[in-house]
């Protein structure tokens, strides 16, 4: 049968019965314009995500002439609003603006947030504020991101005038007003206005994670952390935040016993422990002194798959430097390489630290010399380094070099440089650096700096402008008060050094561990053996501090210079710590200075036990035994040297020419002018002699020691 154009035999079945099963919105002819325009906004939408603007326009501009309701060019609006922002076009995004004021449309709360979006972006707030008050809007959504622009870029009195004025027209706040208010008040430290707002949530608001984050860390910020920890205790539930906003009070207030234990604690409860707090407990335990503790933890970043990000690499080379762990600082420094950001600064100037403090001086100015641009911070972490390690010349050459850079030393400058001129009794440079200092008011509030002052000229036996200083200073701590008794106690005024530290005790400064050497080596040093005792007895009695192994070796050297040597060694002997070769050296000093050979020789046996490199104190146990005959002993004494190969490091010296300061070594003729300093050098020997000085030669010197030793 052929075709017809009415009817058409398919499988047995003809088109009118294939229609029965059709359904009836399939029948309805296509609306080619709402399809066009679906396909206009879905083109507008993608340009304006990928910020071509000129696209965007065009297909706006179809929208509005094919467009038959405002629902399409209030989405076209918003879409096109948000692609000025992003490409940052002011003049388009008012014309914008100015087309939505002419069709009516200028208020229309799906407009409203995308306008205050883009004008917060050019930092036009007075413009997004107009828009969020002349709106007439009763909810809270442009308010609530009105108040988190404003926050988000630093204006936190702005954000909390735009909360009060949305309070005084009833507008109620939700859990996305309260965050940024309660964030606002806490950068401002307004305590009070904090607590009104606090109690405006507990009256009118259901309980909110978010919203109760927020009021933990303001009032962490507010340094009320006591307040902070009820409310975390009273939390219904806690996310990875709570516990870090928790600890970061904590931390922020120095309790880091309190941060350790919830730290511990956030573990036992399975929460999930970011980079941030790992960072914050990491910090806390290089801050605490508890160096193994931080290398511990960036440990254990590792084994669960944390990111050691550079926050974490500078607290790790913070541990190494101080530790003086180079093996483990250079794999750190590996990590920063492969994670791309050793080129950072805050990371260069630990590893530049880090490495000058492990006396690998070479690879530090390495990568000083590859910082292009170098900060204070750069310089002072170099200079640092060498100072650290006595390289007067060094130091002075780079501190040169930093002034012609352009670049002003700060206060950590000189204070890192002034011991160094006290060690190397360059005292000239101390005093310009003292002068540069009166000359700057910059400096007159660092603390810091001062007490380097009193540091350096009391180590250089100035202690009268040492004390002059002191004097001057409308503020003073430990630190100040411990360079000035040490000061004194060199120079044997002891009673003064006491009469200071009654002093420090009466201003309520309390003293320290280091406060307690310089007392106790003040009183070794004048014969105050009575006074001595009685400090170190008071340590843990009275200023809670418990005897380091130092302060057992002051005690040693004030009864060994008194002559009480069963009591020198009953010290020794009854002190919770290994006697180190300095100790035993001291009492074996004081047995050849009083003639007490059966101690002397325990003392010389013990020194030789821990295998010292020092050679002076070779010469002292080889003195000890010249003089009481035991040649066996002596002998002995310099196979030891000989196996250990123990070497004496020539004496040197610097003579300050003037201009600059000149090293001298033992028979060192280098010098140009060698064949007129050592004729020179004999006619003051000759002028010693006659005045009396006499070489001592009962005993051997340390030169004919080491000689005969080969």
């Amino acid at each position: 049968m052929p075709p017809s154009s009415s009817r058409l035999i398919l499988n047995g079945l003809s088109m009118s019965q294939l229609e029965k099963f059709i359904p009836k919105k399939w029948k309805q002819p296509i609306n080619n314009e709402h399809i066009m325009r679906i396909n206009l906004l879905e083109t507008l939408k993608d340009f304006a995500g990928r910020g071509n603007l000129s696209k965007a326009f065009e297909a706006f501009t179809r929208i509005r002439i094919t467009a038959a309701s405002h629902d399409v060019v209030l989405d076209s609006f918003a879409h096109i609003i948000f692609c000025c922002g992003k490409v940052k076009a002011l003049a388009q995004g008012k014309q914008l603006h100015a087309c939505a004021i002419a069709l009516g449309l200028e208020k229309n709360p799906v407009l409203v947030p995308k306008l205050v979006t883009f004008y917060a972006s050019f930092s036009l707030y007075n413009n997004a504020c107009f828009l969020v008050e002349n709106s007439n809007i009763r909810y809270p959504l442009p308010w609530n991101l009105l108040i988190s622009l404003y926050v988000r870029d630093g204006f936190y009195a702005e954000a909390l005038c735009v909360y009060k004025q949305m309070q005084s027209r009833r507008i109620r706040g939700d859990n996305f007003t309260y965050p940024s208010v309660l964030k606002a008040c806490g950068e401002m430290m307004d305590v009070d206005f904090g607590r009104v707002v606090h109690s405006c949530i507990d009256a009118c608001h259901e309980w909110s994670l978010f919203v109760h984050n927020a009021l933990v860390s303001m009032y962490g910020k507010f340094g009320q952390v006591d307040v902070a920890r009820r409310l975390f205790d009273k939390m219904l539930e806690r996310d990875a935040v709570s516990w870090n906003t928790m600890i970061s009070a904590y931390a922020s207030k120095g309790l880091w016993k309190e941060a350790f234990q919830l730290f511990v604690e956030m573990q036992e409860e399975g929460v999930e422990v970011n980079v941030i707090t790992w960072n914050t407990i990491a910090g806390g335990c290089l801050r605490t002194g508890n160096f193994k503790g931080v290398l511990e933890l960036l440990s254990r970043m590792r084994t669960q798959e944390t990111y050691l990000d550079s926050v974490a690499t500078v607290i790790g080379l913070g541990a190494c430097s101080h530790i003086g762990a180079l093996k483990l600082g250079k794999e750190i420094h590996g990590s920063a390489v492969r994670g791309c950001y050793g080129e950072y600064e805050n990371v260069r100037n630990a590893l530049i630290t880090v490495y000058s403090r492990c006396k690998d001086l070479r690879h530090a100015y390495i990568l000083f010399k590859m910082t292009a641009e170098k900060s204070i911070i750069t310089w002072n972490s170099m200079l640092s380094g060498y100072t650290h390690l006595d390289c007067a010349e060094e130091s002075a050459f780079l501190f040169r070099e930093m002034f012609r850079s352009g670049v002003e030393p700060n206060y950590v400058t000189i204070a890192s440089i002034l011991p160094l001129c006290a060690r190397v009794a360059n005292l000239q440079h101390g005093k310009e650096f003292h002068c540069y200092i009166l000359r700057r008011a910059m400096f007159n509030e660092h603390l810091l700096l001062w007490n380097s002052l009193v540091e350096m000229y009391a180590r250089s036996g100035k202690v009268p402008e040492a004390k002059s200083v002191f004097d001057l200073m409308s503020r003073r701590d430990e630190v100040t008060y411990t360079s000035l008794i040490a000061g004194y106690g060199i120079q044997g005024e002891g009673r003064v050094a006491l009469k200071l530290f009654e002093e420090m005790n009466k201003n309520q400064i309390k003293p320290d561990h280091v406060t307690m050497v310089a007392v106790l080596s003040a009183c070794s040093h004048s014969g105050l053996v009575v006074e001595g005792q009685k400090q170190f007895e008071r340590m843990t009695s009275i200023y809670g501090i418990f005897p380091q192994l130092e302060h057992f070796a002051c005690m040693v050297d004030l009864y060994g210079r008194a002559g009480l040597l069963n009591k020198a060694k009953e010290i020794i002997t009854k002190m919770p710590y290994t006697p180190t070769s300095a100790m035993w050296a001291t009492l074996l000093g004081a047995c050849q200075i009083h003639r007490n050979t059966g101690i002397g020789e325990w003392a010389a046996e013990k020194l030789l036990e821990t295998r010292p490199e020092n050679s002076g104190y070779y010469v002292l146990i080889a003195n000890l035994y010249a003089a009481a005959g035991c040649w066996d002993k002596l002998a002995k004494v310099r196979t030891c040297m000989r196996d250990l190969g123990v070497r004496k490091i020539p004496g040197c010296a610097w003579v300050d020419a003037g201009s600059v300061f000149s090293p001298f070594l033992v028979d060192d003729t280098s010098n140009v002018q060698a064949q007129e300093i050592y004729p020179l050098l004999g006619g003051l020997t000759e002028l010693m002699k006659d005045a009396g000085y006499v070489v001592k030669e009962e005993c051997c010197s340390e030169e004919e020691i080491v000689e005969e030793i080969g």
